[in-house]
């Protein structure tokens, strides 16, 4: 049963916790404020906090499963892009680390949008992160094709590398099996999921150092190397700037997911402190790591000319290969292994909690099922077997696909921008309209704020936002279809993708869900306190 509620633009009426609930009170750090009852459990410390955004961004997945498309795109001057990337990325950070104070809540796109905006606008913001948040676990798990068979030869299961096609269904048979892991672990509870994460990003920032201090001792060049362009852009269209914009996408790609810690804030202990530190230190630690690790490869590069430095099949595991040994490259193209499994798993939990929030308010179909919490493991299970299938079901569909890698995480990163531009432009539109900042349930200030700095660095994240998302969703043949059969709706894909998902989400939102919309009985704060 849910209650029936109309488009509303106010935000709810905040209401103190229920007499004769004091243990739940007290660690509903303001849930009742959103009428829910706290049901998950909160057993996330700091370090697991920080580990999960650190998991998302994934430095050595997306530093090795990208490098490729950057240097082969734009030479290794791409390298400028990393700390464009991180600067207006920051800028977004700042903003969600103010949210996510405030806000300490599942789902947090959507439950911060929720205070901030309409219902409409609200669902629009989590159904996009839903689905991106999915096509994003397909594309992450696709990164085992780029190492695994560089570590043993029989991780090539079907064909030959060489061939692209082969090449590719090797990439989704690979992936389906750890879909299978991460939704097998999710299942299980968010305390296993906590503890196989926070040990591979351990082994993950270990093996990151190490790489770094190993690509150090083999430095051949100075670091001017960054301002060598290869010869690249004469016959680009926009000169080298076009091509420097279209390797960008490969900085692009990689920066994102720091949400994931405030999305896991109702299984967090003090959210409202530990997620904004959390959202920062996951965002400056990747930058910090993955940019001396693209700085010292291109610095200690046996040969700059190689083309396999930007092939698919090469790339930054080849670099690492050929320029420190087999000895000392494999143990951390191992590495490399583990964090691309965490960054699944990170990816697969966050999607399962973005899924949850929305059932939870009656918000998606089959919502009573989707948000039972098991008694047993504490967690949303349904909603992981869902996640873990519709990945799947992307991976198969583009069985046959050699160009799967930069379609479908184009597809998916644009869709986490589009969210995230959401978010940013309903905050500055409550700040313009003086209903923001917000304080807590009872009158104080939120732990983290930006202060007098918050409307400058709002206006600036969403300018940020809507630059990135023109140069993300750019129909460029170059991105979108590379090679032959060329078709005009493969290199319109991702436009007409988000066009069709989103505007069509919307229709049934407004024309059905919107009508029964609101906190499910079993999880309002009533039911939660009779219990």
């Amino acid at each position: 049963m849910s209650t029936a509620r109309g488009e509303r633009t106010s935000v709810p009426t905040p209401r103190p916790p229920a007499s004769g609930s004091s243990a739940a009170g007290a660690d509903s750090h303001g849930l009742d404020e959103y009428g829910y009852a706290p049901k998950l459990e909160r057993s996330i410390g700091s370090f697991a906090s920080f580990a999960a955004g650190v998991s998302y961004i994934s430095i050595l997945t997306g530093t090795f499963q990208l490098f490729y498309f950057g240097y082969g795109t734009a030479g290794p001057a791409y390298l400028w892009s990393w700390p464009l990337v991180f600067v207006g990325q920051l800028l977004v950070a700042l903003v969600f680390a103010e949210l996510s104070s405030r806000f300490a809540v599942a789902g947090s796109l959507y439950n911060w949008t929720k205070q901030l905006a309409s219902p409409t606008v609200a669902w629009i913001a989590g159904w996009t992160m839903l689905v991106a948040s999915v096509v994003t676990l397909s594309a992450v798990v696709l990164a085992f094709q780029l190492t695994l068979p560089q570590l043993w030869s029989g991780f090539q299961l079907v064909g030959s590398a060489d061939d692209p096609v082969s090449y590719a269904l090797n990439a989704v048979i690979l992936g389906g099996v750890v879909v299978v892991f991460t939704t097998v672990v999710n299942a299980f509870g968010v305390k296993l999921m906590s503890r196989i994460n926070s040990t591979g990003v351990f082994i993950e920032l270990i093996a990151a150092v190490a790489i770094i201090v190993l690509l150090a001792v083999h430095v051949k060049r100075g670091p001017d190397v960054v301002l060598d362009t290869r010869g690249i852009g004469v016959d680009h269209p926009g000169g080298y700037f076009g091509a420097f914009l279209v390797a960008a996408l490969a900085s692009g790609y990689v920066m994102y997911g720091f949400d994931t810690a405030s999305s896991l804030g109702e299984e967090t202990k003090d959210p409202r402190r530990t997620a904004p530190r959390a959202v920062l230190r996951a965002v400056v630690a990747s930058f910090v790591l993955g940019g001396l690790i693209l700085l010292l490869a291109l610095m200690s590069a046996p040969d700059l000319d190689d083309p396999l430095i930007g092939s698919a099949s090469g790339g930054l595991q080849h670099l690492v290969l050929s320029t420190v040994g087999s000895g000392f490259g494999v143990p951390f193209l191992v590495c490399v292994v583990v964090a691309v499994l965490v960054c699944s798993l990170a990816v697969h939990t966050a999607t399962v909690r973005m899924a949850f929030a929305m059932a939870r308010d009656n918000n998606l179909p089959f919502a009573e099922k989707l948000a039972h919490i098991s008694p047993r493991f504490k967690t949303p299970v349904l909603p992981a077997v869902v996640v873990g299938v519709l990945a799947i079901v992307v991976l198969v569909v583009n069985v046959g696909q050699p160009q799967i890698f930069t379609v479908i995480t184009s597809l998916a990163v644009g869709m986490i921008y589009l969210a995230y531009l959401v978010v940013t432009v309903s905050l500055l539109v409550a700040r313009l309209r003086g209903r923001w900042p917000r304080p807590l349930p009872d009158g104080s200030p939120a732990p983290f704020t930006l202060g007098r700095w918050g409307l400058p660095v709002n206006v600036l994240a969403v300018l940020w936002g809507v630059a990135m998302m023109v140069n993300l969703l750019w129909p460029r043949q170059e991105v979108y279809n590379a090679s032959a059969p060329f078709h005009w709706y493969l290199q319109y894909g991702a436009v007409l993708f988000i066009v069709v998902v989103v505007g069509g989400g919307a229709l049934y939102y407004r024309l059905r869900l919107r009508h029964r919309s609101g906190v499910l009985t079993s999880h309002a704060a009533s039911a939660g306190e009779g219990a």
